[in-house]
């Protein structure tokens, strides 16, 4: 891990949190993950294809990759996280074929050149995580074979209120159980407050819609959101300029709209 990499005590446990999630896992949300990565690619099915999931959280989006065809190679710096993968695969993918899963760090250069190059990339809300996110991003930009997408998808800069999130982050993961509870539901407060006077103004139903996309579930990313400490953004520019030096040509960008969630990306390796 990097040197500026914030000491295991004050990281949140993104593992835990994910299997939490795993005892809500259905086909209905590992179809809505499906057509959430057809969508992004813009294919079919990933037949053929390898597929590398950098920073692979439950494991969902390998097992959508898997059911569109690909290869998938799975890994995750967090232990818990790595066994939810393991999870879904015998829950849904008893044979293992073809889908490798591992414990790693984007941080580590060398474990990410063993792994070799692969067709697809996808590292979604992950990178922003490391403590280092352009060492990590630069690593992850290096296993995309010639002519291979890479996906991302990065927290959105802020600027003033990016800064405030990093500090309930970080105070987040430094709080005892009784804090941390306090925290989420201030910040769940927060957010449907707001959505609330979003839709007065549209004249929709005050009533916020707790529908996540993707296979998600609002509960464990109102929790991830509130806790994912380290904590790093970018504005769309950056991103694109990072890649762009690395042979990558922008093919799909859908921005939040200057707000605090990610901005996606899709590149292809062209250079």
């Amino acid at each position: 891990m990097s040197g500026n990499t914030p000491s295991r005590e004050k990281r949140f446990e993104f593992g835990e949190n994910w299997s939490q999630f795993l005892k809500i896992v259905d086909e209905r949300r590992i179809l809505d993950a499906t057509n959430s990565l057809k969508t992004m690619l813009e294919a079919r099915d990933l037949r053929g294809l390898k597929f590398l999931d950098a920073g692979c959280g439950s494991g969902i989006f390998s097992l959508a990759a898997k059911r569109l065809g690909a290869d998938a190679l799975s890994f995750d710096f967090d232990a818990r996280a790595v066994a939810c993968a393991e999870e879904l695969r015998r829950r849904y993918f008893p044979s293992g074929e073809s889908w490798r899963i591992e414990r790693g760090d984007a941080l580590d250069r060398a474990y990410i050149e063993s792994l070799g190059k692969f067709d697809v990339v996808y590292s979604w809300g992950v990178l922003h995580h490391t403590g280092d996110m352009y060492r990590a991003m630069d690593n992850i930009c290096a296993a995309v074979k010639s002519g291979g997408k890479l996906c991302l998808a990065i927290y959105n800069d802020q600027g003033g209120a990016s800064r405030r999130w990093r500090f309930i982050k970080k105070t987040y993961c430094s709080s005892s159980p009784a804090v941390r509870g306090l925290l989420i539901f201030g910040v769940g407060a927060y957010f449907a407050l707001r959505s609330s006077a979003a839709n007065l103004v549209n004249l929709r139903s005050p009533f916020p819609q707790c529908v996540s996309p993707r296979g998600m579930n609002w509960k464990y990313d109102l929790v991830d959101w509130t806790g994912g400490y380290p904590f790093e953004v970018a504005r769309p520019e950056e991103i694109f300029d990072f890649c762009k030096k690395r042979g990558f040509s922008l093919e799909r960008l859908l921005t939040n709209g200057g707000g605090s969630g990610c901005n996606e990306f899709v590149f292809k390796k062209t250079g």
